[in-house]
This record gives structure tokens, C-alpha cells and sequence, in this order.
């Protein structure tokens, strides 16, 4: 599901459910990290893990420790660049060579409708009326919920290229929706702040896809070296 959102050069692993086949060890140092966590918090970092390290080993990397960094944010070998996502009953993670990309950022969410308040908290009043004008041409989708994944997925990306945080009312996210396929289509968001300098570039905005399937509304953006 996240890898279709993606260009070829970008490598996916992705788990959905309870198979504990796909659970791994953690290193030392990222057991210490979660040491005090409960059980499906310690299960979730592994698992996610787990599937970034089998994603560095289709790109003939070596097997390492991932560890939390500022913000959170995984510490990729040198090389690449990537992201990581969970929510209940999924994991996945998507990394690239650095070559090949500057950054990305990947999410995936429960296609629910998000909590009361959360809405007001995370859109800018453009980005509403948009969801209201969707919801009634594709009534199927809880737009809601989708973009406050596309927010997730622009901070994944936006932060490797600043290291400064981002607030979800910086990014004016317009969704589109593919002709004849109401569940997928393209992201576009527009940076109303200074954007990374990138390829010698100051950035305005980011794009990306998305996709609602297998009961998740997922979300993808990547950021190329070139205009």
C-alpha cells in the first residue's frame, strides 16, 4: 500500500496485523529506549524496526541499530534517508538512497473519522472548506482523517531538510482526488513559511500521493534534489 505512493527507487516493507513472524529483536541501545514503555509500544517500535531493517537489507545495507534522535526522529545510516509509520495493526517503513532523494515522509491512519476538536486544531479554514467540498462529491472518504495524515507525512519530510519544527497550520494541503478512482490521488502543500533550500533552491511547497485501502488512510511526500 505505502510502496505505490512511492517512486520506484524508494524501498517499502509494511506489516498489517498480529503476525508475530514478522517481529524482531531490538538491538541493546533501542531496548533501553522503550525500557519503561507498555507492551504494544515496545511491540510497535520493534516491529516497525523489523521492517526498516529488512528494507536497508533490500538496499544491501547492513542490519543496524534505528535510534530515536531529536523530535523523535530516526537516526538513518549515512546514505539514506526514510521514514517510518504505525498505528494499530500496521507498521511500515520507506527508505531511499540519499542519492536518489532529499527526504520523505510516509503516514498511515485508522480510515475513521478523527476525535472532536481535532479537526479545528490541525486545519487551516481553506483546507476545511476543501474536506467539505470532497466529502460531498466522495461521501466514501473521511477526509478529516486523510489530511491530518498529509500533515503527518509533510512534518516527516519537512524536518530532516531543517531540523526545526513545523505546526500543522504552516502547511496549506490541497488534496486531489485521480479521475475514476475516488480512493487515491495527489497531495500538494504549500509552505507558509521559508521552505529547505534544496538542489540550491529554496522550497515553497511539497508533493505526494495518498491512498485509502484495507480499512487505513495512508499518505506519502517526497522531496527530489531537482525541480
Amino acid at each position: 500500500m505505502i510502496e505505490e505512493l512511492l517512486p520506484h527507487e524508494v524501498v517499502a516493507v509494511e506489516v498489517q496485523g498480529d503476525d508475530g513472524s514478522e517481529y524482531a529483536p531490538l538491538y541493546p541501545e533501542e531496548a533501553a529506549v522503550v525500557a519503561q514503555a507498555v507492551p504494544k509500544r515496545r511491540r510497535e517500535f520493534a516491529l516497525v524496526r523489523a521492517c526498516a531493517r529488512r528494507a536497508m537489507d533490500k538496499l544491501g545495507v547492513p542490519p543496524q541499530p534505528l535510534l530515536p534522535g531529536e523530535r523523535g526522529a530516526p537516526g538513518w545510516p549515512a546514505g539514506l534517508v526514510g521514514s517510518m509509520t504505525h498505528c494499530d495493526g500496521y507498521c511500515a517503513a520507506a527508505l531511499v538512497r540519499a542519492a536518489d532523494l532529499a527526504s520523505l515522509g510516509i503516514d498511515a491512519e485508522p480510515h475513521q473519522p478523527l476525535p472532536e476538536g481535532v479537526l479545528d486544531a490541525v486545519a487551516l479554514p481553506t483546507e476545511v472548506a476543501r474536506l467539505r467540498r470532497l466529502a460531498a462529491r466522495h461521501p466514501g472518504v473521511h477526509w478529516d482523517r486523510l489530511l491530518f495524515s498529509a500533515k503527518e507525512s509533510v512534518y516527516k519530510a519537512w524536518f530532516p531538510l531543517t531540523g526545526q519544527w513545523l505546526d500543522f497550520t504552516e502547511a496549506d494541503i490541497e488534496v486531489s482526488v485521480d479521475p475514476g478512482a475516488p480512493l487515491r490521488g495527489g497531495l500538494r502543500a504549500e509552505l507558509l513559511v521559508p521552505g529547505p533550500v534544496v538542489g540550491g533552491r529554496r522550497l515553497g511547497h511539497f508533493e505526494g500521493r495518498w491512498t485509502v485501502q484495507r480499512g487505513l488512510a495512508a499518505t506519502a511526500i517526497t522531496v527530489s534534489h531537482t525541480p
